[in-house]
């Protein structure tokens, strides 16, 4: 299925759901997330956001493709080691194929060889390998500079820093500058939703807390539906959907 397809479906399930945004069981700091989150959006304004658009304004969209085929490329090497902790061993040696193809044949991983070869994608973490082994989410959390989390995500945030090769760059320059440009390549991905958000939600604090819940659940579930005490199910997963669409 198309990437476009499978983002439109999710941000619909979303726009739908942030329609009631509001107090959230999941969400005990509230109070304390609201002045992060405030400070958060405050930075990104004053540098963030306008770093991501020069960047996007001035850097050519075939070399901004190469860069976020980079970062993507190196996101691989803990994508294959959790899968690996998550017991999904026919995943690992596709991670491996597509992390050497790309890294060999892509010229250091800035072409996406690999999809071209029908080497699929995947993408974990050692937070969603924790949920997959049972551990609850916890409350939600507001962290500084790195956003939305839970307690279960941000305790796994230190296996994910190591497990990234920019992490173990000895030169400091060096690595702030690698972290620095991958954040604002990351941050210019959301340039053109941003209109979307401001009409939609009538607070954005609850609507990207309320998203942000919504998507961690799809990840850490691998799209599988989750049990309610009401029915056996709740209504189609995303994977679900993508299947159909898939048909289609």
């Amino acid at each position: 299925m198309k990437t476009w397809a499978l983002n439109s479906l999710i941000v619909t399930s979303i726009l739908i759901s942030g329609c009631a945004t509001g107090p959230n069981s999941h969400d005990p700091l509230e109070p304390m997330n609201r002045k992060i989150y405030k400070f958060n959006e405050t930075l990104d304004q004053i540098i963030v956001r306008p770093a991501a658009k020069a960047y996007t304004s001035f850097v050519p969209s075939l070399v901004r493709t190469g860069v976020r085929n980079v970062f993507t490329n190196l996101g691989v090497i803990n994508t294959t080691f959790n899968d690996l902790l998550q017991l999904k061993i026919r995943n690992v040696p596709v991670g491996i194929a597509r992390f050497t193809s790309n890294l060999i044949l892509g010229v250091g991983g800035m072409f996406d060889v690999a999809t071209e070869m029908g080497i699929p994608y995947y993408q974990e973490d050692f937070g969603q390998t924790l949920g997959y082994w049972g551990f609850e989410s916890g409350p939600y959390i507001v962290l500084p500079l790195l956003g939305p989390s839970s307690a279960r995500d941000s305790l796994s945030k230190p296996v994910d820093f190591y497990l990234d090769p920019a992490s173990h760059v000895s030169d400091d320059p060096t690595r702030w500058g690698i972290t620095g440009l991958r954040i604002i390549d990351t941050r210019s991905t959301f340039l053109n939703s941003e209109s979307m958000l401001s009409r939609s939600a009538l607070d954005q604090y609850s609507f990207v807390r309320d998203s942000w819940l919504q998507r961690r659940e799809y990840q850490v579930r691998d799209g599988a539906p989750k049990k309610d005490k009401q029915s056996k199910y709740r209504s189609k997963s995303f994977r679900e959907l993508e299947a159909e669409l898939e048909l289609d």
